[in-house]
C-alpha cells in the first residue's frame, strides 16, 4: 500500500462525504488494510517516543485514546517478534481482562482476523499465531509478578492501582525485576492523572519519558455532544481538569486551602437574559448565562446556572497591583455577599503583564459591568498612584488603599477560616485563582503558580472588606 496516504488528521478537515468518498475509493481490499494501519490513523501523541527509553507513560485525560495506544503498541511488537513475552497488568483481573483485552480499544477488537490472537481465559493468556504471548496480571495481587519473567509490559489506569498496603509500588517493583527476557525490555503505562505515590515517582524517573493530552485532542473521535456536556458540567474543577484536561494536580501539605474546600464551597448561580432587578443598589439573577448589570451583560462561567433566585446586596472588587508592567499580574477579584452574610466569588478579572493603564482600566471595566460599589487596592507599591491611575481610569466609585502591614499567608488566614466555615462560595470555576490559593502554606510560604499570589491577594482584600472589616457603630460617651 502507498505510504504517502493522508494521516488522520488531514481526513478530519474533510468533509463526512469527502472522507466517504476517499475511503470508498481505495477498494474493499485496501480499505480493510488501511483501517487496520494503526500508523496511519494515529495521532503523533499516540504512537511510541523515539530513542531509547524504558518506560512510555502515556498521562492523559479521558478519551484522549490511551487505552488504543497502548493496545496497539503491544499489538505492533507481538506480531513483529513472535518471541515477545507481555505482562497486562490492570487494577484487578477483572479490569484487565475487560478493558484491556476485550474492549472496544482492546487487544481482542483492534486486530485485524487474520491476526487475531487466540484468547485463552482459564490461563489467562493471549497467543499470537507467530508465537507471542501476553498474561493477564492483577496489580491487587502483586506476589502473582513475582516469578515471571517478560520482555515487554503494558500497564492500564497505574493512578487507579490500589495502595494502601503498598500493592501499587510493590507490583511495579516485581513487574520491573521480571523483565529479564529479550535485548530491550520496556514498559508501556497508561493513566489518567492522580497525584498517587507511583505516578509521582515516575515524573521524578530520569529514565521515564511521559506523554501528555486532553480530552480535546481526540475529539475528532468522540461525540460533539459529549464534549459539549463535560465542557459545561466540569469545565475548570478540580475533576475537569485532572480527568479531562489531564493535569496532575497535587495537594501540598499544609497548605490554607485544599482543593476539597474549594469543590466544596462551588455553587450554581445564574441569570435572567432579560435582566435582573438592580433598583436600591441590588443586583438579582435568576437562571440563565449571564447578569446585565446597568444595561451591560456580564458572562458567567457555564457552571453558574441555577434555579433559586439570588440576591447580591452588596458588590466590591480586590485588587493587587503589579509593581511594573513586566512582573507579576495585576489580581482583579469581584466578589459579593448575600444577605445571608455569605459571600460569593463572581469573577475573576486578572490581567498579565499589563501596564498601569491596561489594568487600571481592567478594573474599571469590571467595576462597571457588575455595578460594583467599592474598589479595595493595595498600596504598598506606589500607594498614591495607585489611586490616581485608578481613578484617571474613569472610575466613579471609591477606591480605598489598605496597607498591607502583616504577610500574604497571615492576612489570608481568616479569610481561610471563612472558607471552613462554609461562609464563601465560587460561582463556577477559577482554576488559576483555585491552584493559586491551594499555594499558601499554614505558617508562611507560597508554592503556587506565579511568583506570587496575585488572584489570591485581591480575593483576601475583597472578602476582608466584604466580612471581616469592623464597621464603626456610633457610641454615646458618658
Amino acid at each position: 500500500m502507498a505510504h504517502d496516504i493522508t494521516k488522520a488528521r488531514d481526513l478530519a478537515k474533510l468533509t463526512a462525504e469527502e472522507r466517504k468518498f476517499f475511503l470508498d475509493a481505495l477498494g474493499p481490499e485496501y480499505r480493510l488494510e488501511y483501517e487496520a494501519s494503526w500508523h496511519h490513523w494515529a495521532r503523533d501523541e499516540q504512537l511510541a517516543p523515539a530513542g531509547d527509553w524504558t518506560v512510555w507513560m502515556i498521562m492523559a485525560g479521558r478519551g484522549f485514546g490511551k487505552t488504543r495506544a497502548g493496545a496497539e503498541w503491544v499489538r505492533f511488537i507481538a506480531e513483529a517478534d513472535g518471541s515477545a513475552r507481555f505482562a497486562l497488568v490492570g487494577a484487578n483481573f477483572a479490569e484487565t481482562r475487560m478493558v484491556m483485552v476485550e474492549g472496544e480499544s482492546g487487544l481482542l477488537s483492534i486486530a485485524p482476523p487474520k491476526n487475531r490472537p487466540v484468547w485463552e481465559p482459564s490461563l489467562k493468556r493471549l497467543r499470537w499465531n507467530n508465537g507471542a504471548e501476553a498474561y493477564l496480571y492483577s496489580a491487587a495481587e502483586p506476589e502473582g509478578l513475582r516469578g515471571p519473567q517478560h520482555s515487554h509490559s503494558w500497564c492500564d489506569e497505574i493512578a487507579k492501582w490500589a495502595n494502601n498496603g503498598g500493592q501499587a509500588l510493590a507490583a511495579w517493583d516485581n513487574l520491573k525485576m521480571g523483565l529479564r527476557l529479550g535485548r530491550a525490555p520496556k514498559i508501556a503505562a497508561t493513566t489518567t492523572p492522580r497525584p498517587v505515590a507511583l505516578v509521582r515517582a515516575l515524573l521524578k524517573d530520569s529514565g521515564v519519558v511521559t506523554t501528555r493530552g486532553s480530552t480535546k485532542d481526540n475529539v475528532m473521535n468522540l461525540p460533539s455532544a459529549f464534549i459539549n456536556v463535560m465542557k459545561a458540567d466540569y469545565g475548570g474543577t478540580r475533576l475537569g481538569r485532572q480527568e479531562l484536561d489531564g493535569e496532575l494536580i497535587e495537594e501540598l501539605e499544609g497548605a490554607l486551602w485544599t482543593r476539597a474546600m474549594i469543590e466544596g464551597c462551588r455553587v450554581a448561580l445564574g441569570a435572567t437574559d432579560s435582566g435582573p432587578s438592580t433598583g436600591s443598589g441590588r443586583t438579582e439573577y435568576t437562571q440563565g448565562s449571564s447578569v446585565a448589570v446597568r444595561g451591560e451583560p456580564v458572562e458567567l462561567h457555564p457552571l453558574a446556572r441555577a434555579n433559586p433566585k439570588e440576591t447580591i446586596t452588596r458588590i466590591v472588587i480586590g485588587v493587587d497591583p503589579p509593581a511594573s508592567s513586566s512582573g507579576d499580574a495585576c489580581g482583579i477579584i469581584v466578589a459579593g455577599l448575600r444577605p445571608d452574610c455569605k459571600a460569593v466569588i463572581l469573577a475573576d478579572r486578572s490581567v498579565e503583564k499589563a501596564s498601569p493603564e491596561k489594568w487600571a482600566r481592567a478594573v474599571a471595566d469590571a467595576a462597571r459591568k457588575w455595578g460594583a460599589d467599592r474598589v479595595i487596592a493595595e498600596a504598598n507599591q506606589g500607594g498614591a498612584m495607585v489611586k490616581s491611575v485608578l481613578q484617571a481610569a474613569d472610575i466613579s466609585l471609591p477606591v480605598r488603599l489598605v496597607h498591607a502591614s502583616r504577610g500574604k499567608v497571615a492576612r489570608a488566614e481568616p479569610v481561610a477560616a471563612l472558607y471552613e466555615a462554609g461562609r464563601v462560595y465560587h460561582a463556577g470555576a477559577f482554576p488559576r485563582l483555585e491552584d493559586e490559593l491551594c499555594g499558601l502554606l499554614i505558617g508562611g510560604g507560597y508554592e503556587g503558580p506565579g511568583r506570587s499570589p496575585d488572584r489570591a491577594d485581591a480575593l483576601v482584600y475583597a472578602l476582608t472588606e466584604l466580612m471581616l472589616r469592623r464597621k464603626r457603630e456610633p457610641r454615646v460617651r458618658v
